[in-house]
């Protein structure tokens, strides 16, 4: 096994059953290696330090420390850590306070063991993946939100709207840098301007503010 393209994964859930199965299943693909798990938030904070994993993937529900506090706090102390929700039912709230909290991903906790292996490898390679349950409802909380909050008077340059709109398409930074001929670091520092002026903490807060706002439209 390269360590080098191997996804160190770890796994948090309060269900010993839902991972174990999981686990039993990872355990066959090549390019992932499970190295730890958690029954609760306190543990998976813990192990998260100790271990520096590239994927954690976390229920939203969890016991002494919730997913939305595990989830800033991975983040905080350690951004190279990418971090996908999992939840057996989300309401619309957790949704969002998953995605403030910088998740790049989000699953069913009932999805087949497949999907849950491409949302692994999608958000490895810094992507955003949210399964069809998660996006069906982000585009209904977006099209709510849409009608009872006015547009933010935020102009974008050309540049910022070409790169928005890659960002939507689910490019890497360094796609972006070759689509558009600069390199990977003018691209990253564009990105983090936007980020700070739309207020969002993350690729997916980018992609839901183009969304909210129009700004992905007028981009086509």
């Amino acid at each position: 096994m390269n360590p080098i393209s191997t996804i160190r994964l770890l796994i948090a859930d309060g269900q010993d059953v839902f991972r174990a199965g999981l686990k039993t299943f990872l355990n066959y693909q090549v390019d992932i290696q499970v190295i730890g798990e958690a029954s609760n938030g306190e543990i998976l904070l813990q192990k998260v330090i100790e271990l520096k994993p590239n994927i954690v993937l976390t229920d939203v529900r969890m016991s002494i420390l919730d997913g939305v506090f595990v989830t800033k706090e991975i983040i905080r102390c350690l951004p190279e850590t990418k971090v996908i929700a999992t939840a057996q039912y989300a309401k619309d709230d957790i949704i969002i306070q998953m995605l403030d909290a910088g998740v790049l991903g989000f699953v069913s906790k009932t999805a087949h063991p497949c999907e849950i292996i491409e949302a692994i490898k999608t958000v490895f390679m810094n992507k955003p993946y949210f399964c069809d349950e998660i996006t069906s409802k982000l585009t209904k909380i977006v099209e709510k939100k849409y009608q009872l909050r006015p547009k933010l008077n935020i102009v974008f340059t050309d540049r910022e709207v070409q790169i928005i709109k890659l960002i939507c398409k689910e490019y890497t930074s360094k796609e972006i840098a070759h689509t558009l001929s600069l390199s990977k670091r003018t691209i990253e520092g564009h990105r983090t301007r936007i980020m700070e002026r739309v207020g969002a903490k993350s690729i997916a807060g980018i992609i839901t503010y183009a969304v909210e706002f129009g700004v992905y439209h007028r981009c086509e």
